[in-house]
């Protein structure tokens, strides 16, 4: 059975369990976060990673929801489609937004990231007028407006370091430094699907 056969069912699985069943989580309150420092970081496409599919990735990076960095890989889309997660939504029949792999930490988990014009209950501000949010409730509202992907993508996972090892990455010049600008996040190319197609196939 390939890897990515799998891991699309596993993701299709966990996001129709994860989404019915989450109450408020973390992040909890735009109000209630530290200053906003947000930035881009894209891989080298040779990155040595243990985890290959970090390799040409773009990462927004936020300092703003916990010890140590945390990032959302925004360039990664699976092969899960948004409508397959919320049949009972009309409005998604003809949606062919798919939901995007944020990265290898937590997987299972479920982000989004979102355009508004002001701060939500029960979402953090990501970088000017794009925010982020675990938050089920929500996540259903913005899926039920009349252009339910406008200004939205959903993610399963999110990326992670411990304390120090991304300046340590940066400094072997694995990544490179980029403003975070809503712009790419939602109107920039994704050209590197997750599972990569490119990489060899591993069994499970």
């Amino acid at each position: 059975m390939s890897s990515g056969w799998y891991l699309q069912r596993c993701v299709a699985g966990a996001l129709c369990a994860l989404l019915l069943l989450c109450g408020p989580s973390r992040p909890t309150s735009a109000a209630g976060a530290k200053s906003v420092t947000a930035i881009f970081l894209v891989a080298r496409d040779d990155l040595p990673d243990p985890d290959p599919d970090f390799a040409d990735s773009v990462v927004l990076v936020m300092n703003n929801l916990g010890p140590a960095p945390v990032g959302i890989i925004v360039n990664r889309p699976t092969s899960v489609p948004v409508s397959h997660l919320f049949p009972q939504i009309k409005g998604l029949a003809q949606v062919s937004d798919k939901v995007y792999f944020g990265g290898p930490v937590e997987f299972g988990s479920v982000w989004f990231l979102f355009r508004a014009a002001k701060a939500p209950a029960h979402a953090v501000q990501a970088c000017d007028g794009v925010y982020l949010s675990a938050d089920g409730d929500l996540l259903r509202q913005l899926l039920a407006r009349e252009k339910p992907m406008d200004g939205l993508k959903i993610f399963v996972g999110h990326a992670g370091w411990a304390p120090g090892q991304l300046q340590a990455e940066i400094a072997h010049g694995y990544w490179t430094l980029k403003r975070a600008e809503p712009d790419v996040i939602f109107n920039g190319k994704s050209e590197y699907p997750w599972p990569s197609p490119h990489l060899p196939k591993r069994s499970i």
